[in-house]
């Protein structure tokens, strides 16, 4: 059956409009995306045959373009659609964050900015937020990138570009590629050299988010700073 002979609280657009997006599962966003199905197939079956294909939303998300071309109903056109979108969410909560708020303020914005620059990436990333001394954001780098496994972080060069930005404070991010957003051993002590080096400087390390599945890991909320 079409997905437009379903009844109309069942159809995800209608749904979306009715309920919300928070309200759709994530077949049902990537329905919306993809506007039609393939012969034999709706929308809906699609996309719960793609999300099986990768392995998960966020997978799908991040795939290369010739991983993403490869899956049946898909191709370059979706790929420009899909990066295109993802970008506008970036430069969205980027706004926001840097002109219209501060990380202190609006914590979930924050989050959510944090997590459009780094769940994506399939190696680790540390980047930082340089933030001035009413907590506004002066700048967001990345600062160092490893492999899967780890990156290596140096808090001479941390301290160096904090100084450079003349950061009062700073919340440091960096993503874990397997999902699991859990601090390690190597993450405490990393983040504790790096809230010794700055205290020499008067610059106050306010959070460490973690980003992986689900919403990332705070360091503060968990007493860790």
């Amino acid at each position: 059956m079409a997905i437009k002979d379903w009844p109309a609280d069942e159809r995800p657009r209608e749904k979306l409009l009715a309920k919300g997006a928070d309200s759709l599962t994530d077949a049902e966003l990537l329905a919306i995306f993809l506007r039609t199905g393939v012969t034999g197939k709706s929308a809906i079956d699609l996309a719960r045959e793609l999300l099986n294909d990768f392995g998960s939303l966020k997978s799908l998300l991040a795939a290369e373009h010739d991983r993403f071309c490869q899956a049946h109903g898909l191709g370059s056109a979706k790929y420009a659609q899909l990066q295109a979108v993802l970008q506008m969410a970036k430069r969205y909560y980027e706004e926001i964050l840097i002109y219209e708020s501060d990380p202190l303020s609006n914590p979930d914005i924050t989050r959510a900015y944090l997590n459009s620059q780094l769940r994506g990436y399939q190696y680790e990333v540390f980047a930082c937020l340089f933030l001035d001394n009413q907590h506004r954001v002066l700048s967001f780098e990345e600062l160092f990138r490893g492999t899967i496994d780890g990156a290596s972080v140096y808090p001479r060069e941390v301290a160096k570009k904090a100084l450079s930005h003349n950061a009062a404070a700073v919340i440091f991010a960096h993503n874990h590629p397997s999902g699991n957003n859990e601090p390690s051993q190597a993450d405490r002590l990393i983040t504790e050299k790096l809230t010794h080096a700055l205290t020499l400087f008067d610059i106050r390390v306010l959070d460490h988010f973690i980003i992986g599945d689900g919403a990332p890991f705070s360091f503060a909320e968990h007493g860790y700073i």
